[in-house]
């Protein structure tokens, strides 16, 4: 699976790259770069048109749309809206979705989330004259307390937005239990599974949501965000559109031309998904890859990945002064993702990630985006430093920070 990665091989002042800095962004695979090179080369056209490269445009757009229902399980193409990332299609869910509700109504954000799923309900709650409740999490068990949850619900709760895995403690939560009683509630659920997407089968059937959005860039394809939306919900919100911009969906929502080249790439993500998952197919432009065989492809990468954070957290563990923020029993890997924040005694995260930069090992520092996590766990403006070994990561690479880490806080 390496050798498809050009980028691990690079060196830079005959140093090889170590990247653990895959939370904020993964690197990709001959299967994305091949596509965006095919498209430039041999399909480059807007979409729509009679001629044979803006046909290959529109079949392109297709494919790649079938292609994420299956990655997402959804029942249609019509429900998978493509934008340029997760927060502009958050802010313009939140646009179209504020008319729903009425002065008084309550809604959920949580402290376990990425500010991408805070600000845009907290500005829409601002302008409708919402109530925003917050829903904590534990700070030893690094859960969400599903009684707190139950007290923070009343015949006047709407919606609710929550997080699939958060991006620094590393925690899976159990987004469903929330959807079921949201809907039983006669409420919306809102799931940002950027975190989570690399990392697990997403199946939105099962999980009962009305939204689900994440981030090609974090799951080994190009810088695009996907949203899912029921059916029913995106055909009723009104949506600042062009005259002449289509009135169907997912068409509605995705104003101007796309970055047709990227879809190319994002095409080619799940091809390598499914080329990890055993098909062993020559994937052309225009191929859909099978939902199983995506699937297969995660459950391969996860059991890499849950090792690999296994190595990381014991070998962390071990090291005088460290603070790992997040679950850390060996029984607890299913049970987050392989991002992992740690607090080191006396030192500046800044400052670590800045002398293992010098060792040409990539790691992010600082708050990540999620405030209200880094202030919940009462880390003030340093943060944490943020460690994320993926399935392309080795036993050797963990071995080298964890090197590392023991000379800079000897």
């Amino acid at each position: 699976m390496r050798s498809q990665f050009p980028s691990l091989a690079v060196k830079d002042g005959g140093r090889r790259r170590i990247y653990f800095d895959n939370p904020a962004g993964t690197q990709v695979s001959k299967f994305v770069t091949d596509r965006i090179s095919d498209y430039f080369l041999h399909h480059n056209a807007n979409k729509d048109g009679a001629f044979v490269t803006t046909r290959a445009t529109s079949a392109i757009i297709d494919a790649v749309r079938q292609g994420m229902a299956a990655f997402f399980n959804a029942d249609t193409i019509e429900e998978v809206v493509i934008g340029p990332s997760m927060t502009a299609l958050t802010f313009r869910m939140a646009r179209g979705l504020e008319n729903r509700f009425a002065p008084g109504d309550e809604i959920i954000v949580t402290s376990m989330d990425h500010d991408g799923n805070v600000s845009p309900w907290l500005q829409m709650a601002e302008r409708r004259g919402l109530v925003v409740k917050r829903l904590e999490f534990d700070r030893e068990t690094y859960r969400y307390d599903m009684a707190a949850f139950e007290r923070l619900l009343t015949p006047h709760t709407k919606f609710a937005a929550v997080n699939y895995a958060s991006n620094i403690t590393g925690t899976i939560n159990d987004v469903g239990a929330i959807a079921k009683r949201m809907k039983a509630n006669g409420g919306l659920t809102y799931v940002d599974a950027v975190q989570y997407a690399p990392h697990g089968v997403i199946d939105v059937q099962t999980l009962g949501c009305d939204f689900l959005v994440c981030s090609a860039y974090k799951f080994y394809g190009p810088h695009l965000g996907i949203l899912w939306g029921r059916k029913e919900l995106l055909a009723d919100m009104p949506i600042d559109k062009l005259r002449a911009a289509p009135t169907y969906l997912p068409g509605r929502f995705e104003q101007g031309s796309a970055p047709f080249e990227l879809l190319a790439g994002l095409l080619g993500a799940l091809h390598y998904y499914a080329w990890v998952g055993g098909d062993k197919t020559v994937f052309g432009p225009f191929d859909v890859p099978l939902r199983t065989s995506i699937n297969a492809g995660k459950l391969l990468m996860l059991r890499q990945e849950e090792r690999l954070a296994q190595r990381l957290i014991e070998g962390l563990r071990a090291l005088p002064g460290i603070r790992v923020h997040g679950l850390v029993g060996d029984n607890e890997m299913s049970e987050r993702v392989s991002t992992v924040s740690i607090s080191v005694a006396g030192r500046d995260p800044d400052q670590l990630a800045e002398a293992l930069a010098e060792r040409n090992i990539f790691v992010w520092s600082g708050h990540n985006y999620a405030l209200d996590v880094i202030s919940h766990l009462g880390l003030g403006d340093a943060g944490v430093l943020r460690i994320g070994p993926v399935h392309y990561n080795t036993d050797g690479e963990v071995d080298e920070i964890l090197s590392a880490m023991k000379e800079l806080v000897a």
